[in-house]
């Protein structure tokens, strides 16, 4: 039997192992879970969001071993692996106490004596789900799912199997009913025959640009609906006015924090030339003092990255980027010891062209580009295939939301670091993806909006 094989990337040692299922059980687990939605769609929005809420004192009550289990798996430092569960039933309570309004029926004024908008359930939504926040991707699509009466399967990255079990077991113990909430733990190159089963409604993934584009190629031949959060490249324009010492503060967790391993990072600075030398030296200075460590060490301001195959193809990167013309200020260099970890590194004077300009470094590297003024800046940021955050830091908050407002991505925060929040939706446009997650906006992507007219 095909196992998933868990190699821990703080010390390259094997911590578990798991039975991979085949494609028949993998759609009698489907089946199951349609059995399930044609009970749940019909509970009320109370009874989902009383286990809602028990999913989140579960998930409570449980921090410590998840954390623990996300930090072993993938690498995660484990004061971000606590606050990521904390996040993951901060959603569940969001969605449980929220979506009564969210989903509301809508009015509109017609000829009718009624006529309204209503928002149903679908069925059974497949979601796959990458390692870098394996906790946290898994709630994002399935409390809101759930609340809105449908299930959801789970295909996960292999290397988080772990977590990927243990989310579908805090399901189980909240008191969801049998198939309301699954993991399949298997191959990748299974995922199409899932898909194309007759049970699977929609299809939600985050990952890369490629999977994607398969995922939803796929999803489309078979007219399912589909959403997208794919990788990124995000932007910060740090203007003039800019507070340096907070600019790099910024910067600094903006490249190291989950290992430098976050779709919606801070990866590429551009910096207004008034101010670029004075950046670059202040940002060496803190990206050379932040900790690398053990992921278990609580002083370790980062870790190793989630495998070693993805840390060298970060080096090629970084060496192809520095061939291309681009100067390696800091870092570059993998260390002589065991684990996937890779340095805090900087490289400055990118151009368009260049690797680190054009695509996504997803590691502990930052690519810094210099700009002659704010028009420069915002066309700077914008020159990039990918749009799904961005960022202004400056001393003006007016000039800020003026400059934010010109980035072409799904976010835009100013004095900020990009974060997702409940409240707000969250998603990219060009080859970062597409459709949303999150807030009133992410619950309506797998609904039948229904139009109810009364004559």
């Amino acid at each position: 039997m095909e196992k998933t094989i868990i190699i821990n990337p703080a010390t390259d040692e094997k911590v578990a192992e798991y039975d991979r299922i085949t494609v028949e059980t993998a759609i009698s687990k489907i089946e199951t879970s349609n059995k399930a939605y044609q009970t749940w769609k019909h509970k009320s929005l109370e009874e989902r969001a009383t286990l809602m809420h028990k999913l989140a004192d579960v998930l409570d009550e449980n921090k410590e071993e998840y954390a623990q289990l996300a930090t072993t798996e993938m690498g995660k430092t484990i004061g971000q692996s606590r606050k990521e569960i904390e996040k993951c039933a901060w959603i569940c309570r969001y969605y449980a106490d929220n979506t009564k309004d969210l989903l509301a029926n809508q009015t509109v004024a017609t000829e009718a004596s009624k006529s309204y908008v209503t928002f149903q359930p679908i069925g059974v939504v497949l979601a796959v789900m990458p390692w870098n926040f394996p906790f946290y991707q898994v709630i994002r699509f399935a409390a809101p799912a759930l609340m809105a009466g449908n299930t959801g399967v789970l295909k996960h990255a292999s290397n988080v199997q772990g977590c990927a079990f243990a989310l579908e077991d805090a399901f189980n113990k909240a008191g969801f009913p049998e198939g309301a909430f699954t993991n399949l733990n298997l191959s990748a190159k299974h995922v199409k025959d899932v898909i194309e089963d007759k049970n699977i409604v929609a299809v939600t993934l985050t990952g890369s640009d490629p999977a994607g584009r398969s995922v939803a190629s796929i999803a489309g031949q078979n007219l399912k609906k589909t959403v997208m959060e794919l990788g990124g490249s995000d932007a910060y324009v740090i203007l003039e006015d800019a507070d340096i010492e907070k600019a790099t503060d910024l910067a600094t967790l903006g490249r190291l924090q989950n290992n430098g391993q976050t779709c919606i990072a801070a990866k590429r600075f551009v910096v207004l030339e008034d101010i670029y030398d004075a950046f670059l030296e202040s940002y060496t200075k803190k990206m050379k003092a932040a900790k690398m460590g053990e992921p278990t060490d609580e002083d370790a301001y980062y870790g190793p990255m989630a495998r070693k195959d993805l840390r060298d193809e970060l080096h090629e990167q970084v060496q192809k980027t520095i061939k291309q013309g681009g100067k390696l200020v800091l870092g570059g260099v993998i260390p002589d010891r065991k684990g996937a970890y890779y340095p805090a590194t900087i490289l400055a004077d990118l151009k368009p062209g260049m690797e680190g300009f054009d695509n996504e470094l997803f590691g502990p590297v930052a690519s810094v580009i210099k700009a002659k003024d704010e028009a420069e800046a915002i066309a700077l940021a914008n020159n990039s295939q990918f749009g799904l955050g961005s960022g202004v830091i400056t001393s003006n908050k007016e000039r800020g939301e003026k400059v934010a407002l010109q980035l072409e991505a799904g976010s835009s925060f100013v004095n900020k670091l990009v974060a997702s929040d409940p409240r707000l939706p969250f998603g990219g446009i060009k080859n970062s993806g597409y459709g949303r997650e999150l807030s009133g906006y992410g619950i309506k992507e797998f609904v039948n909006t229904k139009s109810i007219w009364i004559d």
